[in-house]
């Protein structure tokens, strides 16, 4: 098990292209440099070293903790060269346990005999069948699993959650008090900022990382059906449902005393829930920023060479924001698929949890595919500031909200209606404006208070509330 010889292995340039080219999901082939950091994780490599962490550290509670095992021990030497059993697992070692799953046709069977190989190695033949002791596959599974949602989700998706909300706070900072009309039904309406836009949006993005992060990942190792049957009968003088508790919690994860043979998954639906919420915040987003690329309010920085268009030379396509969408549309999917079909077993269990838990990968790839993407696209924004301040300066109709309400105040009957019966509809210029200024019954100090706003000037709280935004958001993602 040297460390040489783990998972990534040694192929040349051309395995590699013909692998990507031959590969049925795109994850594993066009996309594969994208989400690297997925596959030690997220494979079945990753899902077989995880079995193994669990069978090795099972073995070591039940020998150490619990000294189940009469007039057996292990030394500090031996639990050091237990433990490399997983901490040094290599891609031959996820090729025996294939080998052996070739004649078991039981792939968590295969680990346990993999594990029982390895005591063999070590002349720790006494402890060979307290491997696995007293467990259904579902015990090893569920605690794999949890690792690895554990990691994907602290190595890969939540420092990516992160870094694409940043991305979006340094945008907004930087364009914090620049005017932008908004669009409400895509009609004209009252101005904000565009840095507020994007703090909007970071805030969202902040409390669905916030959600994620905070779902709780629950395990058992509880026997067959969750009732300790076996370990009860074998012996019963150990409490094992505190000795169940005790293990999982040293592992890092919330015991769950209340199963079948399964851990029913519920934690697992709220952590793809979570994770789908953001997605889809990120997906508005996308979706926003392509409108405005759409408008003109933001041109992108071209690329060398890279080119928009097959036919039409002048085209920089918002492929980013496209590609950050589409993949959000089939990480999606899945999510919501897997999040309703796991809370779902026949009485005690049946396997198409199994099958489909293999799919998180997937989603968490998606995903990773998508904010890449995102992130991408934001690098490349350039505020298109003429066009922007343009549009303000010949919708002078957005600031009819600020005379009907000034009306209010000053008291005057149905001011509502009446700014309504003049600009409902219409494009106000600027002489227009003033026109209906002084056509309404406005005391003299409020018709020049209203002469003197222009819509660039009618932001509101937007520059203040998105300062704030930013440095309340920062904190915040520094505890992510």
């Amino acid at each position: 098990m040297k460390k040489d010889e783990q998972q990534s292995g040694s192929g040349s340039h051309s395995d590699a292209t013909e692998n990507e080219l031959l590969a049925v999901s795109p994850l594993d082939g066009r996309y594969r440099r994208h989400v690297t950091e997925l596959a030690p994780i997220c494979s079945e490599f990753g899902l077989i070293h995880r079995r193994v962490a669990v069978e090795v550290d099972w073995l070591k509670f039940l020998v150490v903790d619990l000294r189940l095992v009469e007039n057996a021990s292990l030394d500090s030497h031996q639990q050091s060269t237990l433990q490399a059993i997983q901490t040094e697992f290599t891609k031959a070692d996820a090729e025996r346990i294939r080998t052996i799953e070739r004649e078991t046709n039981h792939d968590v069977k295969a680990v346990e005999y993999f594990v029982k190989e390895a005591l063999e190695a070590m002349n720790l033949e006494d402890l060979k069948e307290y491997v696995h002791f007293a467990c259904t596959s579902e015990d090893i599974n569920n605690l794999a699993y949890a690792m690895m949602l554990r990691d994907a989700r602290r190595d890969v998706l939540l420092p990516l959650m992160v870094d694409v909300t940043r991305e979006i706070l340094e945008f907004a900072s930087n364009h914090l008090e620049m005017p932008m009309l908004s669009r409400t039904h895509g009609q004209t309406a009252s101005p904000t900022t565009l840095g507020k836009e994007f703090v909007n949006v970071a805030a969202r993005l902040t409390q669905w990382a916030e959600f994620f992060n905070n779902v709780v990942i629950q395990a058992k190792i509880n026997g067959a059906v969750g009732n300790f049957n076996a370990h009860v009968a074998a012996a019963p003088e150990i409490d094992w449902a505190t000795a169940s508790e005790s293990f999982i919690a040293s592992l890092g994860f919330s015991p769950n005393p209340y199963t079948t043979q399964i851990e029913p998954h519920d934690w697992i639906a709220e952590f793809l829930n979570a994770l789908a919420g953001f997605n889809q915040v990120l997906l508005d987003f996308d979706r926003d920023v392509w409108g405005y690329i759409a408008l003109g309010y933001f041109k992108q920085k071209q690329v060398d060479g890279e080119v928009g268009s097959s036919t039409m030379p002048h085209k920089v396509n918002p492929i980013d924001f496209e590609n950050s969408e589409g993949n959000i549309g089939v990480a999606n999917a899945l999510s919501r698929h897997l999040a309703d079909k796991l809370l779902i077993s026949r009485w005690q269990r049946d396997l198409t949890d199994s099958t489909a838990l293999r799919n998180v990968g997937a989603v968490f790839g998606h995903s990773v595919i998508a904010i890449r993407s995102t992130i991408r696209g934001i690098k490349k924004l350039e505020v298109n500031k003429e066009l922007i301040a343009k549009d303000l300066d010949e919708a002078w109709e957005v600031l009819s909200e600020a005379v009907q309400t000034a009306m209010r105040k000053q008291g005057i009957s149905e001011p509502y209606e009446i700014v309504k019966e003049i600009t409902r509809g219409k494009q106000l210029t600027e002489s227009l404006y003033v026109e209906m200024l002084d056509e309404l019954p406005l005391d003299l100090e409020l018709r020049s208070e209203l002469r003197a706003m222009h819509p660039s000037t009618y932001i509101g709280l937007a520059p203040q509330l998105g300062d704030k935004g930013i440095h309340e958001l920062s904190v915040r993602l520094q505890d992510l």
